[in-house]
């Protein structure tokens, strides 16, 4: 938490990968030299028979080599590039994670196993072809297999976490430019066009859709607009919405809009848990009522920065005025910092319990390859936490 170190409250998460990645080691295959092993009686047919029987065993050692590679790479596949996957009938989820894994869309098939699990999906997944995209979340995959394979023809996936920046260009990918980036960043950046069809829209911070236009995956035809994709965004965000309790924001005076911009804050600060993203959340209601010591209102979250310049925030001068410092800007920023998932919006409405006196948290990578969250009430326990981890 801002005003400390950046690398432990900043998180430049685009999606859920970062969060998940895990590291798998090489397989090493080793060729031994064979000819200690031959006669040396008759060199010249022998030679070559065991020329042919040494290249014959590299080719096999190259095919295993590779097929092992492909079954257990943790590499996934570009952000945007389309996968074509099947699910049989009655296939189990297990079985489905494992082809989501080798088709690099998640690193591991047991997060994705427990995420269904968790969303309570198991033995829903539909069978189908489905084409999926690089860079959607565990929770996009699970929803999308749930649903089925509705979607036919072209498409454009929206992970969470995305820019209206972001989005416009995935649109623009999506329709070979045919609707440009800058056509629908235009569209986008005058939300009185859609106030009077989205009442919640009323609010909404320099006249932007930012934040608005929900992660799904979205079919695109020939007759599409940027109008009308983003009338479909926000008619989903309309629906996701309808299924959360703001009882909570409203008791502490914050409205859907505000509450839309600490759940996109909560999107690049937390990881895909629902437990750690209502923590994060706990943490910074705590720290926007407070108005005293030790937070001063400040959210401290350098992630809204890093939303302003559009990149890390390193080198950025701290003692900037500016509405996106929370460092120094009390309060939350003028505007969402990202299109949250329907899990941050949650638990922006639903922070966790019981926790009313924690103002730090910072995250830290493990030896698995995921990432730890700590919580901390006082700053020397936080200092404490920062100096064990550094």
């Amino acid at each position: 938490m801002a005003p400390f170190k950046r690398q432990i409250t900043y998180s430049s998460r685009p999606n859920h990968r970062a969060r998940v990645a895990h590291s798998m080691g090489d397989r090493q295959f080793r060729t031994y030299d064979t000819s200690a092993l031959q006669p040396k009686r008759s060199k010249g047919p022998m030679i070559a028979f065991v020329a042919v029987i040494v290249v014959v065993a590299l080719l096999l050692i190259l095919g295993v080599s590779t097929l092992v590679r492909g079954c257990t790479s943790g590499n996934l596949v570009a952000d945007g590039q389309q996968v074509t996957v099947e699910v049989a009938d009655g296939e189990s989820t297990s079985s489905i994670a494992q082809s989501l894994q080798q088709a690099g869309l998640v690193s591991s098939a047991g997060d994705f196993t427990k995420k269904v699990s968790d969303l309570g999906l198991d033995g829903s997944l539909q069978p189908g072809t489905y084409t999926l995209t690089g860079g959607m979340s565990l929770e996009d995959l699970a929803k999308t297999l749930s649903a089925g394979p509705g979607l036919s023809g072209p498409s454009v996936t929206i992970p969470e976490g995305l820019t209206l920046a972001n989005i416009a260009g995935r649109v623009s990918d999506a329709t070979n430019g045919r609707i440009s980036a800058d056509d629908f960043k235009a569209q986008a950046s005058n939300a009185s066009v859609y106030a009077s069809d989205f009442p919640f829209l009323k609010d909404a911070g320099k006249n932007s859709l930012e934040g608005f236009l929900f992660p799904k995956t979205y079919a695109v035809s020939s007759t599409d607009t940027a109008d009308s994709l983003i009338r479909a965004m926000l008619s989903q965000y309309q629906t996701e919405v309808a299924t959360l309790d703001y009882s909570y924001p409203t008791s502490k005076n914050f409205n859907s809009y505000q509450t839309l911009i600490l759940a996109s804050i909560i999107e690049k600060e937390a990881s895909d848990d629902a437990d750690i993203r209502a923590k994060v959340s706990a943490v910074f209601y705590n720290r926007l009522l407070n108005t005293g010591a030790p937070t001063y209102g400040l959210l401290g979250s350098d992630a809204t920065t890093a939303y302003e310049i559009g990149g890390d925030p390193d080198n950025y001068d701290w003692t900037t005025d500016s509405a996106y410092n929370t460092r120094r800007h009390a309060g939350l920023p003028p505007t969402p910092i990202c299109s949250p998932s329907i899990g941050s919006l949650r638990a922006a409405c639903n922070p966790a319990p019981d926790f009313d006196d924690y103002y730090f948290f910072s995250f830290w990578p493990n030896d698995q390859g995921t990432i730890d969250y700590f919580f901390d009430k006082t700053y020397d326990e936080h200092q404490a936490t920062v100096a064990a981890h550094s």
